[in-house]
């Protein structure tokens, strides 16, 4: 009889993409529409202020908005401080591994491939970690450029189930 409780529970407990979306926006009393329609007001908004903006894809702006709660003023400053900073940070685009090499042969971050949900799923062993041996910059480089990586992938996974 436990067994079969634990299980009912563990079933509430996952959540497919669909079903945390709906109830997230059932949380906070937001319909699709309003949002679709905010996403738009801050694309225009962003387009505006940085013509560069075209290139970014609805998740990424819609996360700045959820953050900011649909206030499309606070989330276009939050999104022009992230540009800002990702330019400074990622001059090129992208990290290149000739950047982050010391940290790539220590063998200390491992994209491990997906969980049973399918998102990505990301190892760091911190115990390999010398500070004398690349430094700080550039063991943030190597952490920002696999995240980049591990976003993508699961950008890729929402727009799949997301339909």
């Amino acid at each position: 009889m436990d067994r079969r409780m634990k299980e009912e529970e563990e079933e509430d407990i996952f959540y497919s993409p669909e079903n945390m979306e709906a109830s997230d926006n059932e949380e906070n009393g937001r319909n699709d529409e309003d949002e679709k329609t905010m996403l738009s007001h801050l694309r225009a908004t962003l387009e505006k202020q940085d013509p560069s903006c075209k290139e970014i894809d609805d998740l990424t702006l819609r996360r700045f908005l959820r953050a900011r709660d649909l206030d499309v003023e606070k989330a276009s400053r939050m999104f022009i401080k992230y540009l800002t900073w990702r330019r400074s940070f990622v001059p090129k685009g992208s990290i290149s591994v000739s950047e982050i090499i010391n940290q790539l042969n220590d063998n200390k971050i491992y994209m491990q491939g997906t969980d049973t949900r399918g998102c990505p799923v990301l190892v760091v062993f911190g115990a390999k970690h010398f500070p004398s041996k690349g430094g700080t910059e550039e063991l943030k480089r190597s952490f920002n450029s696999l995240l980049s990586q591990t976003k993508k992938y699961f950008l890729n996974f929402l727009t799949q189930y997301s339909t």
